[in-house]
């Protein structure tokens, strides 16, 4: 007899409170239960102090990875009030730390601008957290309370005396929620840069209890630092232009500088929060840039007839920080990725054009250099165009025609299938013949690619290799790329265990972080990983990826009456060793390539393949004692 149907009504309503609603549905208030939403619980905890410093109350901060797998954040801010709130009979604290949209961010008294808008962050970690305990020294009196998942497990009590005032928090994330558990230096050291560089004269530091890595952030000259930085390893065009106004409360900040090079480099914020998926400041500052260069060439003849310089052209080579405070930010999504106050976008954009035409007046040379520079890019652009034609008409890139060397696999579906970027033909040839054909399309490339570092668009559009790759995933390149097109969700780049090898590896990485970066973002590239060693001894056979490993095998096995193979390249293995080493799913090792700092890759990227030869070497130098195989 079948079930009866349960009824639709009152009794299938649940309601959740506040606590019980985070822990139900995590995702909505810090993007996720991985990797990003495990450090966005340190993002809004620091936000918290961050806004005691835009307050004016806050000089220090101090974040610690404890070996445990907690991490304490500390500041010298007023502390969280510990005082009874009359309507609930409890302290100040408990009520912060245990309910949502509770704080002193909804007045403008206490702040008048604040990331932690919404007065659900520190409520956030607190429930998501196995174990929380917070400090709070305030009144002459240290005060302590702990908590467990959101709950208070001790009453607010005083367990010292304090000469001084701050609020110090350490908490354990729930491994019940998050499926990622291990905090990670760099990507915490980045977004905690980002804040030194945001608030002049803050110092921020950060240790990692686990590798005894440290680091401390204070930057004076705040966003013009920070642009100095992000050019630290190109050659810069001119000084840092600077722009800055108040009005209604709010606040715009804009550092320039244009480099040599070819790539943008564009960073915005609002209050502190890293928009990194743009917003209406940012449509406002590329607007008044673009209508601001194009003006000036023309009041000064500086045109070719015909020629508009197009905001393209506009970011070629500029690095750039754009920030904005403002008392009621209405961001998208609790994570805080993009701004959409609409009046932002007039705001910015008035006051760069304003700030802007003047620099260019007032300094002719530089005004023209500019131009010049964006004439050249506009020129180039044309030239991409003309070249990217003619390339689809010999190639069919984007044509839906598949390059003819690549090997491609019979499944369809993009999430099952895997591209291997393999260097050379005699590799192509064993990794065609050891494959699974179902689901690994295996594309060769010839020799070295194009340094794309040193290279713009249209000299890219006339790289016979880099239009093959380009085409054999199916995503385009520049301003056509979508990621959706994507044939492949693993990219694998395989290439051989030498100097050649890591050279070519290091321009295919280059190419994907210049010019695909959303792949890599997505976690779509890969670095496999071939050994470097074959032992056999006794019919048995051992691979070997690491001179390390070889040493714990050869005490394992003794060395007697072993045959030892030391693989140079890919070439030298048969097609079921480079199948059972490299490409089965079941005994490869593979290494996903992600960016947890993207400053810092930048930088190490424009050090290691652009033009300037002083910071590499310097580089080298510091760097040689690290090297661990050098196969030259």
């Amino acid at each position: 007899m079948d079930e009866p149907k349960q009824a639709y009504g009152a009794g299938s309503i649940k309601v959740l409170g506040g606590i019980d609603g985070i822990r139900a549905r995590p995702s909505m208030y810090i993007g996720d239960t991985a990797l990003r939403g495990l450090h966005h619980l340190v993002y809004e905890v620091v936000d918290n102090s961050i806004d005691e410093a835009l307050a004016g109350h806050c000089t220090r901060i101090i974040v610690t990875i404890n070996p445990d797998g907690s991490v304490t954040a500390e500041d010298n801010g007023r502390g969280i009030p510990v005082d009874i709130m009359p309507q609930f009979g409890k302290p100040a604290l408990e009520i912060v730390m245990t309910k949502l949209h509770a704080g002193g961010k909804f007045d403008h008294k206490t702040y008048k601008v604040s990331g932690g808008l919404h007065g659900v962050g520190i409520s956030v970690v607190n429930a998501l957290s196995k174990k929380l305990t917070v400090y709070v020294r305030r009144d002459g009196k240290i005060h302590m309370q702990s908590y467990s998942r959101g709950q208070p497990s001790s009453e607010l009590e005083v367990v010292g005396e304090a000469s001084d005032t701050g609020t110090k928090i350490t908490f354990t994330p729930d491994e019940e929620i998050f499926s990622e558990k291990e905090f990670n230096f760099e990507i915490l050291s980045s977004r905690l840069r980002e804040l030194a560089f945001l608030n002049p004269g803050l110092e921020i530091a950060i240790k990692d209890e686990r590798t005894q890595k440290e680091h401390m952030f204070r930057y004076d000259g705040g966003i013009k630092s920070f642009v100095e930085f992000l050019n630290q390893n190109k050659t810069a065009l001119h000084p840092v232009i600077y722009m800055k106004k108040e009005n209604d409360s709010a606040q715009t900040e804009i550092a320039i500088q244009y480099n040599d090079g070819y790539l943008e480099n564009i960073f915005s914020f609002a209050n502190t929060i890293n928009t990194s998926e743009g917003g209406t400041h940012l449509s406002g500052f590329k607007t008044a840039l673009t209508r601001t260069l194009n003006s000036y060439a023309e009041g000064k003849g500086l045109l070719k007839e015909g020629l508009k310089i197009s905001s393209n052209d506009t970011l070629e080579g500029l690095a750039a920080v754009i920030s904005v405070k403002l008392p009621d930010p209405q961001f998208e999504g609790q994570t805080k990725r993009k701004l959409g106050n609409s009046e932002t976008k007039g705001r910015v954009e008035s006051m760069m054009t304003a700030e802007f035409s003047a620099y260019l007046e007032e300094n002719p040379k530089i005004g023209r250099l500019l131009v010049d520079k964006c004439v050249n890019a506009a020129e180039a652009r044309l030239a991409a165009k003309r070249a990217k034609e003619i390339t689809r008409r010999k190639s069919a890139l984007n044509s839906g025609s598949l390059p003819g060397k690549l090997a491609d696999c019979s499944n369809t579906n993009p999430e099952e299938c895997e591209l291997y970027v393999v260097e050379g033909d005699s590799a192509g040839g064993s990794s065609k013949q050891g494959r699974n054909k179902e689901f690994q399309a295996i594309l060769p490339l010839k020799g070295k690619i194009l340094n794309v570092e040193k290279a713009r668009l249209h000299k890219i559009f006339n790289s016979r290799e880099i239009v093959t790759l380009a085409t054999a995933i199916g995503t385009g390149i520049g301003n056509e790329f979508d990621i959706k097109k994507a044939r492949y969700h693993k990219i694998i780049i395989t290439c051989d265990a030498d100097v050649d090898g890591a050279h070519i590896r290091t321009l295919l990485l280059t190419f994907f972080f210049r010019y695909m970066k959303q792949l890599i973002e997505a976690g779509y590239i890969y670095i496999a990983q071939p050994p470097l060693y074959r032992v056999y001894k006794n019919k048995n056979e051992h691979y070997v990826y690491n001179e390390q490993k070889l040493k714990e095998l050869l005490r394992e096995i003794g060395e007697d009456g072993i045959t030892l193979q030391r693989y140079k390249g890919l070439g030298e293995m048969n097609p079921s060793q480079l199948w059972q080493t490299t490409m089965n799913p079941e005994t490869r090792t593979l290494v996903k390539v992600k960016v947890e700092d993207a400053v810092e890759a930048d930088e190490i990227f424009s050090l290691l393949m652009g033009e300037e030869v002083e910071p590499r070497r310097k580089f080298i130098e510091e760097h040689a004692l690290e090297v661990k195989n050098l196969d030259v």
